[in-house]
Order: structure tokens, then C-alpha cells, then sequence
């Protein structure tokens, strides 16, 4: 098979992608296409590897997040170059720590895009992480795919958004709330830099105009924070309906155990959470959070066939008390969507390769069918899971449909 009906043939690709494992035939050498003409914006890619870079924080307030969104990468490159790589070529990995510090991520960023010429960066979690990088990206006409849930508000011809955007999870979580939970009165409750900020302010527009309810108050925290007493008694006096709550990194592990400790717990008090996934839960403990919710596009408990392979082969690689959850399966997309879209294109040249991305379609993620919107964020489906003591969630809300991003709602 040539590579031209390789990458035409959509199929093939779905089934490469839902058994990712399976090896599948490498390029012979005179198959494998000629780097002066893959590579004509001298990029970090010869005739046999092609390198790669990833940049999250492997250190600090924020490894707990981030940790899972380096392991998934690593076992999709892993298994992508057990497939014979990407144009014939196997991926290099040049590793970076942002180390939970906004300047340290803009200076790995820069030695990435500048110095090391990588074809792609798989990286960042928070949003002030990625604005820090974003100038520097689209200066030197680089490529992110970014795994992380955010605030939305931006679009860029540089980024691939992996993660989904406010309209898809904050939006369709308050529209449970209300529905479900006949939920009216809701506090607010963030760490204090951009996404939590911006997305809080979304959500008190929709609570407020769309919903007709009231925020009864609204409270941020710095990264790292640790001491919620005095948070927990403002929201034992104001009895809110619901608890809405996007306190990020470590600082969870402190809220949720203090929450416990005073008494507010899933049986009395309705919380629901932007930013607690699986791999948080492994610090916190499921135990400390029973009944309360979170609002995800995946969960690792999801029950299909797609699935049930990647989770295996994610604890086979990293041991059987290893967990996934949200960033962690959007950041293992990443590398699937950059090689589908190098090979559509028939180069590493960025340009080609963020045009050939658009209408991309992955029919068998672990969270099921994605497709890539002209705006480079994902279509996906919007998840609410109840946590349970064993560290997982059950679903208990699905949409019926992939929502389209619209990372620039009206009136928002």
C-alpha cells in the first residue's frame, strides 16, 4: 500500500487508532519520502527521526495534574513508533519542565521552538502556562496541541485544543445544576489566575442572565494554597444550592480534606468540580469526595471497547494502580492527531499540517468519536460523573451529542 492510500484511507486509520498496539506494516526505505521534501522549514527531522517536544510541569504545585498528560503522550509516541513512526520516521522526545512557574514554560518554550526546531510541542495544563508560551509559539510559527479543559476566548493558528472549551463543560455543567439538582443560589470558588478567573466570570453570566439565579459568592485562592477554613464557613453560612468549584493543582488535596473534616459532604451539600479528574483524585483520595461531581468529556470508567484498551495498556506501562482522567486522555490524542494530520499532509511543515488537521476525525478515542472544528478545538461530548470512594465516577449525564466548540459564545 502506498503511503498516499495509507493516509486516504480513513478506515485503516480507525483501526490502527482503536487498537493502538497493533503493529502495523512500517514503510519500507524506498517508500519512506525524501526529508527535503517533508521538511522545508528546517525543522528538526532527518531520514530517520523526527523530534518532538514536551513541556509540562514534571515538578511543583502542579505535577499532580500534570503527570498523567506526560505519561500519555509518551505511550501514545511509544506505540506510534511501534506502528513505524510518522513518515517513516520514529519520534524523538525532548523533555522540558515548566515546573508549575509561568516564565519557566515560556523559556523552555522558546528553547523548544527556537533552538531545538521540534516539528510539534505536546504540552502545558493551565491557561496561564499556555498564554505564556502562545506569544513565542505563534512568533516562530510552531505547533501545541494542548490537552487541558479552559476558559476559551482564544483560537490560534498555532494551537490544537485537545481539552474542551467553556461552552462544553461549564455551560452544560450549570444547565445540570439547575436541571437536576434544581439548583438556584451557587458559589464560586477558584484558584486565582486566568482560567479559573474567566471561566467563573462566564459562569456568572450564564447563572445570572440565562438561568436566572444568584451567585452568592465568590471566593480565589493563589496556587498552592492550603488553609480553607475560613472559605468552608463562608459557604456553611450562605447555604448555597450548589458549590462550583475549579480549585486546581495541589490545593485540592487540602480543600477536599478540610471539606470532609467540617462536615460538608456529598450527602449534604451539592458540589460540582471543573478540575478534579482521576489523577487528582489519587492525592485527594475518593473517600474525602464521595457524591460530590465533576463535569469532564472523559472519564476512565467509560465502558466501550476503545476504551478498555487504552486503559489497559496505560497500566501495563504504568503499573496497575495507575489511573486516567481527563487532561491525561486528551493529552494521548495528541500525538494520534499530529501523526494523522503530518501523513494527510505529506509533511511536518506547520502550515500543512494545521490545514490538513481541520475536519480531522478520530472514530475511536477512548472517549469515543472526535472530529477537529475549523477553530482547532475538538467536537466532543459533555460528561458529569459522582465521585466514588474507590478514586472513579460514575456517569451519571451524558449529552446526546457531540457539542461543537464555539470558543467565542455571544453575550459571554
Amino acid at each position: 500500500m502506498s503511503l498516499k492510500s495509507k493516509v486516504k484511507t480513513s478506515g485503516l486509520l480507525a483501526g490502527l487508532l482503536a487498537v493502538p498496539f497493533l503493529l502495523a506494516p512500517a514503510l519500507t526505505n524506498a517508500s519512506v519520502p525524501a526529508t527535503a521534501k517533508v521538511n522545508t522549514t528546517k525543522l528538526k527531522v532527518d531520514d530517520k527521526f523526527v523530534y518532538v517536544g514536551q513541556l509540562h510541569s514534571a515538578t511543583g504545585t502542579m505535577a499532580i495534574s500534570e503527570t498523567g498528560s506526560i505519561q500519555a503522550e509518551r505511550l501514545a509516541i511509544e506505540q506510534i513508533n511501534k506502528q513505524g513512526g510518522v513518515l517513516g520516521r520514529q519520534i524523538k522526545i525532548i523533555q522540558e519542565d515548566g515546573a508549575s512557574d509561568w516564565p519557566t514554560f515560556a523559556e523552555k518554550a522558546r528553547k523548544l521552538s527556537e533552538k531545538d526546531r521540534v516539528a510539534a510541542i505536546f504540552g502545558c495544563w493551565t491557561s496561564a502556562s499556555r498564554k505564556a508560551v502562545l506569544p513565542i509559539i505563534e512568533r516562530n510559527n510552531s505547533l501545541l496541541y494542548y490537552p487541558t479543559f479552559y476558559e476559551g476566548l482564544e483560537q490560534s493558528k498555532n494551537v490544537i485544543y485537545t481539552g474542551q472549551e467553556a461552552t462544553q463543560q461549564v455551560l452544560e455543567a450549570l444547565n445540570w445544576l439547575a436541571k437536576e439538582k434544581k439548583a438556584k443560589t451557587f458559589y464560586l470558588i477558584g484558584s486565582d489566575y486566568i482560567w479559573p478567573r474567566t471561566t467563573m466570570k462566564i459562569a456568572r453570566t450564564h447563572i445570572e442572565k440565562v438561568l436566572k439565579g444568584k451567585v452568592v459568592g465568590e471566593e480565589y485562592y493563589p496556587l498552592g494554597h492550603t488553609q480553607f477554613g475560613s472559605l468552608i464557613n463562608k459557604t456553611k453560612l450562605r447555604k448555597p444550592d450548589a458549590i462550583f468549584a475549579a480549585v486546581v493543582g495541589g490545593s485540592n488535596v487540602s480543600f477536599y480534606k478540610q471539606m470532609k473534616a467540617a462536615g460538608v459532604t456529598g450527602d449534604k451539600q451539592t458540589l460540582l468540580t471543573l478540575s478534579v479528574t482521576e489523577d487528582e483524585l489519587l492525592g485527594i483520595g475518593g473517600e474525602n469526595m464521595k457524591g460530590f461531581y465533576s463535569s469532564m468529556k472523559y472519564f476512565q470508567s467509560l465502558n466501550n471497547p476503545n476504551n478498555a484498551a487504552f486503559v489497559k495498556a496505560f497500566k501495563a506501562k504504568y503499573g496497575p494502580k495507575a489511573v486516567v482522567g481527563d487532561v491525561t486522555q486528551a493529552a494521548y490524542l495528541g500525538p494520534w492527531l499530529w501523526k494523522a494530520a503530518v501523513e494527510k499532509a505529506g509533511s511536518f511543515d506547520v502550515a500543512k499540517v494545521t490545514a490538513a488537521s481541520k475536519g480531522l476525525e478520530m472514530k475511536t478515542a477512548p472517549e469515543g468519536y472526535v472530529k477537529i472544528d475549523p477553530n482547532h478545538h475538538l467536537w466532543s461530548k459533555s460528561r458529569i460523573g459522582q465521585v466514588q470512594p474507590n478514586g472513579q465516577f460514575k456517569v451519571v449525564y451524558e449529552s446526546k451529542g457531540l457539542i461543537k466548540p464555539n470558543p467565542f459564545p455571544k453575550g459571554y
